[in-house]
C-alpha cells in the first residue's frame, strides 16, 4: 500500500526561504490537496507545536509524513544528538509520523550559495566506523523513547552523495538506520537508483522523488556550480520532467509499503508550483499503478 505525499520545497525553499517565501502555508497546502496529495513533510513555515499544526493540516485534508532533522554526529555523540532532537522528534510524535528523516550536516557544503560542488566534504576511511556507531546509536535511542524510525537522507554536498557512499553508510550501520532513497540525489551524485532500491530494499523505509534535467545537471558539473545555484537553474523537477525511469527504480522496490514523497526543489517563479505538482502527481501515480502498487488516497 503507497500513499502520495509531497514536500513544501516545491513552494517554498527551506535552504534559501527568499524563494517562494511570499507564498503563504495555505496555498501550498491547498495546492498540494488540489494536485492529489493527502500528506506533507514539514517546511519552515510550518506551526512547530502539535496543538496548532494538525488543526491548520487537518483544515486541508493532509497527514503530517515526516520532517527534516540535521544531525552533527561527526562532532558529538547520540545522547547529545538526543537532547538536541527532542522537541523536534516529540513533534513528529505528536502528530503520527512513523519516520524522522536524518542527514549528517555538520561540515556540508549545500547550503553555501558560493561554495561549489567539489568542495563537499568527503569523510575519511577512518571515520565511517565511528559515525555509523553513533548514526545506530541515535536510531535506536529515537526507536525506543520516541517509536520513530531514523531514515538517512544522502544528499549533495554531504559525506553521503554518491552511490559508493549509500553503500559504505550502509555497511558501516546497522539495521536500524534505515535508508530514503532520493531519486534525484542519487542520479545527480553520478549513481542508478534502480540500483540503489535493488541493492537496499530491505533497508529503504522512505522515498523521494525528484527527477534531473539532463542538460542542466551537465552545464551545473561542468562549470563546478554551488547545489544552491544549480537548483535555481532548475537541475530539479518533478517525477515525469526530466531523465529518470521511474518505473525502472518501482520496478525494484515491489515489496515496498509507506509514503512516496514529491520533493522536487524549483524556483516557484520559474515553475508554478500548481502546475508541476499536478504533473508529478500524475506520472508517479500512472507509474506506481503500473507497477502493481495499490495507491491509497
Amino acid at each position: 500500500m503507497i500513499r502520495i505525499g509531497a514536500n513544501p520545497i516545491g513552494w517554498s525553499n527551506d535552504d534559501m526561504i527568499e524563494i517562494g517565501g511570499e507564498t503563504p502555508l495555505e496555498v501550498c497546502l491547498a495546492e498540494a490537496k488540489e494536485a492529489g496529495f493527502t500528506g506533507m513533510e514539514l517546511g519552515n513555515k510550518f506551526p512547530r507545536a502539535a496543538q496548532a499544526l494538525q488543526p491548520v493540516l487537518d483544515g486541508y485534508g493532509h497527514q503530517l509524513v515526516s520532517g527534516w532533522y540535521s544531525t552533527a554526529l561527526l562532532l558529538r555523540d547520540e545522547n547529545q544528538e538526543l537532547e538536541a532532537v527532542a522537541e523536534h522528534a516529540a513533534l513528529l510524535r505528536d502528530m503520527g509520523c512513523t519516520v524522522m528523516i536524518v542527514c549528517e550536516t555538520s561540515n556540508a557544503i549545500h547550503g553555501q550559495m558560493e561554495t561549489p560542488l567539489s568542495q563537499r566534504p568527503v569523510l575519511p576511511h577512518d571515520v565511517w566506523a565511528r559515525f555509523g556507531m553513533r548514526l545506530t546509536a541515535f536510531a535506536l535511542k529515537l526507536r525506543q523513547i520516541y517509536g520513530l524510525e531514523l531514515v538517512y537522507h544522502h544528499h549533495m554536498g554531504t559525506i553521503v552523495q554518491t552511490e559508493a557512499e549509500i553503500d559504505r553508510l550502509m555497511a558501516s550501520s546497522g539495521d536500524a538506520v534505515r535508508l530514503l532513497l532520493d531519486t534525484g540525489h542519487v542520479t545527480w551524485g553520478g549513481g542508478d537508483p534502480a540500483r540503489v532500491a535493488r541493492n537496499h530494499i530491505a533497508r529503504i523505509a522512505h522515498v523521494h522523488t525528484k527527477d534531473v534535467r539532463a542538460d542542466v545537471m551537465l552545464q551545473a558539473n561542468g562549470a563546478d556550480w554551488s547545489f544552491l545555484k544549480s537548483v535555481l537553474a532548475g537541475v530539479y523537477t518533478v517525477p515525469g520532467d526530466g531523465l529518470i525511469d521511474f518505473a525502472a527504480v518501482f520496478s525494484e522496490l515491489s515489496a515496498y509499503e509507506g509514503w512516496v514523497i514529491v520533493e522536487a526543489e524549483q524556483d516557484p517563479q520559474k515553475a508554478n508550483p500548481l502546475t508541476y505538482a499536478k504533473m508529478g502527481y500524475g506520472h508517479l501515480r500512472d507509474v506506481l499503478e503500473k507497477a502493481g502498487f495499490e495507491v491509497v488516497a
